[in-house]
């Protein structure tokens, strides 16, 4: 078994980190499952930003942990949560990575929930 990899971001590959300055809110169903003034806003390559949530904002009740997992040679390896009464649509669709390397610690204790199968609002602070 070979070891992953580990990349450092950099211009060949950006990430940044920033603190979201308004509230972002998750719902799902009309429910909301996450509402935070201290989101932060991942931006990766070209990719779409991503809004990470704090476990502390999110309730944590609605979310049931699922064997799946991934693995990104930037932050680490990636754990997943289903919303149970969200159905197919909402299986594995809440990620975190729990010991993410050092370049991504910020978002250690964080969730993100994919834009696709969430409404994900921001509101100016």
């Amino acid at each position: 078994m070979s070891a992953k990899p580990i990349k450092i971001p950099g211009p060949d590959h950006p990430i940044t980190i920033t603190r979201n300055p308004g509230r972002v809110v998750v719902k799902a169903g009309g429910k909301t499952l996450a509402a935070s003034r201290d989101a932060l806003t991942l931006r990766e390559s070209s990719y779409p930003p991503v809004q990470y949530i704090p476990r502390a904002d999110v309730d944590m009740t609605l979310l049931e942990r699922t064997d799946h997992a991934t693995y990104c040679p930037y932050k680490g390896d990636c754990s997943y949560f289903s919303v149970p009464s969200g159905g197919d649509r909402l299986t594995n669709a809440v990620w975190s990575y729990e010991a993410p390397y050092d370049a991504m610690s910020a978002i250690k204790d964080h969730l993100a929930f994919y834009a696709d199968r969430f409404e994900i609002s921001e509101h100016e602070a």
